[in-house]
């Protein structure tokens, strides 16, 4: 019952966040110089005031600015984001046509980055706290920040060069061949290929800081009294890590890789530009050219979700790993 009242409040203040997020995205796109109809009136080569007239009030833009909000709004809790003019499509639809490959990318990335950037932090705080083979400690360490010191548009160029124009092992571009009519595990292994780059290019940066956190917090555990009294005890060195060390030392990374899924999903675009991922990163890049502030909205809208949905599930999961916050939690309510 008290978990349900505590999911239930970080659920109602996502909601206020969301809907805070809606209300300044909507003012921002309208501060943006321009607007629609001029940018489809000028393609078209059409300057007459009444053909401008007239798109301006197929798009709303005729009404008053309080008026547009409170309609957009009310599209928004009906599930309507408007209409893409330029790609002749709902937005929603368009979102969700695109939303897929963003949610595959992420995911791969994301399980890259915390199990291996979380694995070798384990690896390093062990065999700095056990003082042997210091060499690996400072190669990973050196390896880390050299990552994370590297811009992610550099890699992903460099990904590019190396494993497809030199050695030709990688696809460079696109989510899948283009005409290969693959179905079925042969079309599952295709999409896999062109995965492996974006993946690790997006994912490095973050197993970079995972390593280093993970050591961190790591050796500050060690030196703490339970962890001494269960080694006095004679508890195998592997135990003392596994089992008392490393969920103590969760609590950051839990921290971090909530806001690692929000970056994620809102930062996403230089990847997905520079590997022509169909996602909806790439989908913002185009928008945000095409001035279709519609479609613009519809993606801060999607992203913003996310990135509260994920905070949420961040929130749940520290009273799993750390039953102390739940306690206090009751601890704080009884006073």
């Amino acid at each position: 019952m008290k978990f349900a009242l505590f999911f239930a409040s970080r659920l109602t203040k996502a909601l206020a966040v969301v809907i805070g997020v809606v209300i300044v995205n909507f003012f921002l796109i309208r501060l943006a110089p321009g607007d629609p109809a001029s940018v489809l009136a000028g393609q078209a080569g059409a300057g007459d005031p009444a053909y401008l007239a007239q798109l301006r009030q197929e798009f709303g833009l005729d009404q008053p600015l309080l008026t547009q909000l409170l309609l957009y709004l009310k599209g928004v809790l009906q599930l309507d984001f408007g209409f893409s003019y330029r790609n002749h499509i709902p937005v929603l639809d368009l979102i969700m046509q695109r939303l897929p490959a963003t949610f595959l990318l992420m995911s791969c990335a994301f399980v890259f980055s915390l199990v291996l950037g979380v694995s070798l932090g384990v690896l390093a705080a062990r065999v700095r706290y056990e003082n042997r083979r210091r060499w690996l400690d400072s190669t990973l360490m050196t390896g880390a920040l050299i990552l994370y010191a590297t811009p992610l548009f550099w890699l992903s160029l460099m990904g590019i060069l190396l494993f497809s124009v030199v050695l030709g092992w990688l696809p460079a571009f696109g989510m899948e061949s283009v005409g290969a009519g693959l179905t079925g595990w042969a079309r599952a292994g295709d999409i896999a290929m062109h995965l492996i780059l974006p993946t690790i290019t997006l994912g490095c940066f973050f197993m970079a800081f995972y390593v280093r956190l993970t050591r961190a917090s790591m050796l500050e555990v060690i030196g703490m009294d339970f962890v001494k009294t269960a080694k006095a005890k004679g508890v195998p060195s592997s135990s003392v890590i596994r089992v008392h060390v490393l969920r103590n030392a969760l609590l950051p990374v839990i921290t971090f890789a909530g806001i690692q899924l929000g970056q994620m999903a809102g930062g996403a675009v230089l990847t997905e530009t520079v590997f022509a991922w169909p996602g909806i990163g790439r989908l913002m890049f185009d928008a945000l050219l095409q001035r279709d502030y519609q479609l613009l909205m519809g993606i801060f809208l999607v992203t913003s979700a996310m990135v509260v949905l994920f905070n949420l599930i961040t929130d749940v999961a520290y009273r799993i790993v750390d039953p102390r916050i739940a306690a206090g939690a009751r601890q704080g309510a009884a006073t």
